[in-house]
């Protein structure tokens, strides 16, 4: 006997009682690991036994069960040691690891997930490992990079997330072959919305326009696209929704103008697209832009006033177009950079500078009302014909007045984009002087 009270190894030692006592002790332990894991009795299980109570040789065992003696002895020699924990399954984890990341690099990387981070910056791995090779001059793989910050606790799970796979991707081949736009909001410190508007080049992810406005309108629309086309070049196409501030080609079934927008883009050529209802998922890019743009102006002091946002903006467009990787762009460049690494498209559409239109009204008040280049033009037409049902055809700015039921022409007139009433040219306040009268007596 050993001084623990267990037996040698061999077949020569130990009584027949304690050779029970320890067989019952490890069946009993069999039993309560089967009713608590369900599991079977495993090879070293076999081995235990056939050593310590069968009392059979380490070699023979070895031979039977196809294992090494080395690993017999050992594994008796745990359980004369452990009892029960010699049956728990060991960490294969080797006891050192001389190709593991250096300690001071794990900390430069947890330093860069919570600096980038509290800045309201992506913070993935692809984003670290670029700062590390161009900031550091270490290169470190994204796996690594991975598994280190996820090892932190500084990774939150996101199962609901739509899998990438799930979404068909597109880009366009060059830069200004298509900007995306959108607006989002934003409130001030007082509480006050405030609307950005977004000019957004599909190529590159290079922010052409970013602006604040109180709200956004169309006129505001197109004097932010003529200062970028200023800036940049005339686009070949450009991508919205269908917000009425970027088309009116889907409102009252079709039947409006266009807009100032719409007719800017036929004016340089540009081709207009516009995505389906519910599909926010076309203008994506824009989408994801605002999304990057309102963590960081989180993580900003809120504005007081909309000049000190539009600065905020500006701070920001520079560090995104100059000075931020995009995981999306070849080599983690950044947006100028690929914005300027491709010759830029021009616009090639030829389609005719003309609006056909047919329009349906009632006369009221003397008036007919059309809507212009996105304004609202009064046509008069006359009192006397109040409720008369009349057709309007409209080919750009030239306006034919038609008289539904008898066909005659009432009016034809060219729109002053400058003016809102276009008047008969008769004065108002009917006839002047003495009535007329064809009575012949007193």
């Amino acid at each position: 006997m050993t001084n623990g009270g267990q037996p040698k190894l061999g077949s020569h030692e130990g009584s027949g009682a304690q050779r029970g006592v320890l067989s019952q002790h490890i069946e009993d332990t069999c039993r309560a690991s089967w009713r608590t894991h369900r599991w079977w009795v495993s090879k070293a299980r076999l081995v235990i036994t056939a050593v310590v109570v069968e009392g059979r040789s380490p070699s023979e065992v070895a031979r039977t069960y196809g294992v090494a003696r080395s690993w017999v002895y050992a594994l008796v020699a745990r359980y004369r040691a452990e009892g029960e924990a010699a049956f728990a399954p060991r960490s294969r984890r080797p006891r050192s690891r001389p190709d593991a990341t250096a300690a001071a690099t794990v900390e430069l990387i947890l330093e860069l997930r919570r600096r980038l981070g509290a800045a309201g910056l992506d913070a993935g791995a692809d984003t670290i490992a670029w700062h590390l090779e161009h900031h550091h001059q270490l290169t470190v793989s994204r796996a690594t990079i991975y598994r280190t910050v996820r090892r932190a606790g500084l990774v939150v799970a996101e199962p609901k997330k739509k899998p990438k796979t799930s979404y068909v991707r597109f880009a366009a081949e060059q830069p200004n072959e298509t900007w995306q736009a959108d607006f989002t909001h934003h409130r001030l410190a007082d509480g006050t919305d405030i609307e950005i508007l977004t000019w957004l080049d599909d190529h590159s992810r290079y922010a052409l326009s970013v602006t604040a406005h109180q709200p956004v309108t169309g006129p505001a629309v197109v004097t932010t696209f003529r200062a970028a086309i200023t800036r940049h070049g005339i686009p070949l196409s450009t991508l919205t929704d269908n917000g009425l501030v970027f088309t009116t080609r889907f409102a009252n079934g079709g039947r409006t103008s266009r807009n100032g927008l719409e007719k800017e883009l036929v004016r340089l050529r540009v081709r207009q697209k516009n995505s389906r209802p519910n599909h926010p998922t076309t203008c994506g890019k824009v989408e994801r832009f605002q999304l990057t743009m309102k963590r960081w102006l989180r993580t900003q002091p809120p504005a007081a006033t909309i000049v000190e946002l539009q600065h905020q903006l500006d701070a920001f467009v520079d560090t995104y177009n100059h000075h931020r990787p995009h995981r999306s762009l070849p080599h983690r460049s950044t947006p100028a950079v690929a914005y300027q690494a491709r010759p830029k498209a021009r616009p090639d559409n030829d389609h005719p500078d003309s609006e056909f239109r047919v329009r349906h009204d009632r006369i009221q008040s003397g008036n007919v009302s059309l809507r212009v280049d996105g304004e609202l033009h009064h046509i008069g037409l006359g009192r006397t014909l109040d409720g008369t049902r009349v057709i309007m055809l409209i080919d750009g700015y030239d306006v034919r007045v038609i008289h539904a039921t008898t066909g005659e022409i009432i009016r034809t007139l060219t729109i002053n984009p400058q003016r809102r009433y276009h008047g008969t040219g008769k004065p108002t306040g009917g006839p002047r002087g003495p009535r007329k009268t064809n009575r012949t007596g007193p």
